[in-house]
């Protein structure tokens, strides 16, 4: 893989950070750059634009729940926008047992916005 400019500030954000968000263009190599980094955790990668990935968030907080542990990369989340508020309240109960990072794949979000409208921004 080719060296990545962002790639230990992604991990920083990853160690610190409840979630994070990877945006960027087409073909940049941001689903590479993911992977790379969920090789060297425990991790698991749902590709949104495959239906069987799709059908094991029909009930977002009861799957994600089972991988609370892990790194969870979902790739082309914009195809599941409903996911967002399951995961604002998984980041949020998280919080109250006490776990500040790591968990899922964000910038800062505050108030009452959603994370849905703090990704799009």
């Amino acid at each position: 893989m080719i060296g990545r400019r962002k790639t230990l500030e992604l991990i920083e954000l990853i160690d610190s950070k409840p979630a994070v968000a990877l945006l960027g263009p087409r073909q940049v190599g941001k689903t590479t750059l993911a992977l790379k980094i969920g090789e060297q955790r425990p991790s698991i990668y749902l590709d949104l634009e495959l239906d069987a990935d799709r059908a094991k968030l029909c009930e977002p907080e009861l799957y994600l729940s089972g991988h609370e542990d892990n790194l969870v990369i979902l790739d082309e989340v914009h195809r599941l926008p409903d996911v967002f508020e399951s995961l604002r309240g998984l980041i949020d109960k998280g919080r109250r047992k006490g776990r500040r990072s790591g968990r899922l794949p964000h910038r800062k979000f505050a108030g009452q916005q959603s994370l849905h409208q703090q990704v799009h921004r």
